[in-house]
């Protein structure tokens, strides 16, 4: 992989990982401030030759040749296949990777990023069009920090979010590696990197350890195991109690809040069974609760509840003692929930064989009636 060889992004030659660009640096005579320098203008999306310095003055000649092969590969990690701006703001980009496979980033308001870590999804959740295909394959750490790198070339990025396609514990080397590049050289916050989780014992494991600590988001969806095993059918069989516990550790060692995931579905998870309980789940932890209404699929039986509902929810529950916002998702008016685009491009050029995972047929039992506090 020498400096002529480069990395063509469509070649039978792939390279998703940052390690393996490391490699191809170290083996073009690269010391680690010159990795470090590389990496750092790649994920801020600058040209290689930035800087008040000639870099005959400080960099082998061998890798100072390779820089312009360098930055076209970097640049050909993926490339965009469709773009969907939104009113709100928002913009969701589906972009090709080097295998042709695609995944969905989108530019959120107030120059935040939502990045994929999973072309598909293990988890199958049942009102998520991502899992539908079940899991095709990992995104690489150079491929999630790619997908920065290109956010940057259309619009600033202060904040990344790992909450697109995918369940980042399920590629967790992949996505602690590329955290670690963007919340050092990659000038992102440490606690403006978010990894959203199902919730899975291997994060709370491992999120410690790393050099980068995330702040941390899980998708609670409900207080009812029952109702998130059907939810969530295979998520780690973790109960809510023992997933807030285990959250909460992770809140007391980073000094950090935990961010609880709700998807607000019409009928399910809206109950005040499911309000009571969130107050006894969560009152007194350091916690903040985000109220998303659901973004309504076709073909999925699920339905976004009103505003007004929505509205009352977040004000009761904040009432009792509970952090919460209501959050609209982005990209509402061009149908931009998880997977959709993909999904749709899909459907349309047919390129894509799926292996799919058997799923036994669903019987999903709701929730009470919902009540207005």
């Amino acid at each position: 992989m020498g400096g002529e060889q480069g990395l063509n992004p469509f070649s039978d030659m792939t390279v998703s990982h940052i390690q393996e660009i490391r490699d191809r640096l170290r083996r073009l005579g690269a010391r680690p401030a010159h990795e470090q320098r590389i990496l750092r203008l790649w994920a801020q999306a600058k040209p290689q030759d930035s800087g008040s310095r000639p870099l005959e003055s400080f960099m082998p000649t061998a890798l100072r040749n390779d820089l312009t092969q360098l930055s076209a590969d970097l640049g050909g990690l993926l490339k965009l296949q469709s773009e969907h701006p939104a009113e709100d703001g928002s913009v969701r980009w589906l972009l090709a990777l080097q295998d042709g496979q695609t995944v969905e980033t989108v530019g959120l308001p107030r120059d935040g990023l939502c990045v994929s870590s999973q072309v598909g999804c293990a988890v199958g959740c049942v009102f998520c069009m991502t899992g539908r295909d079940g899991l095709i394959r990992q995104v690489g750490s150079a491929e999630i920090v790619a997908q920065v790198a290109f956010a940057r070339l259309h619009r600033p990025v202060k904040k990344v979010v790992f909450m697109g396609m995918g369940e980042p514990a399920h590629n967790l080397d992949n996505v602690m590696e590329a955290i670690e590049v963007l919340g050092t050289v990659g000038n992102i916050g440490h606690k403006s990197l978010v990894f959203s989780t199902v919730g899975d014992p291997r994060v709370f494991e491992r999120l410690p350890t790393g050099l980068v600590k995330p702040a941390l988001a899980v998708s609670l969806h409900t207080t009812r195991a029952d109702l998130r095993a059907q939810l969530l059918p295979r998520a780690p069989k973790m109960s809510p109690e023992e997933l807030v516990d285990a959250a909460e550790v992770y809140a007391r060692q980073t000094g950090y809040p935990i961010q609880y995931q709700w998807t607000l579905l019409d009928g399910v998870n809206d109950s005040e069974e499911e309000l009571e309980g969130i107050v006894r789940l969560l009152k007194g932890k350091y916690a903040l609760m985000n109220m998303i209404p659901y973004n309504a699929i076709d073909d999925l039986p699920f339905k976004r509840p009103s505003w007004e509902r929505a509205a009352e929810i977040a004000r009761t529950l904040h009432k009792r003692g509970i952090l919460t916002k209501l959050r609209n998702s982005a990209g509402q008016d061009v149908e931009g929930g998880c997977g959709q685009l993909r999904a749709r491009a899909l459907k349309s050029t047919e390129l894509h064989m799926p292996v799919r995972v058997q799923e036994a047929p669903l019987h999903f039992v709701k929730a009470k009636p919902a009540t207005v506090l």
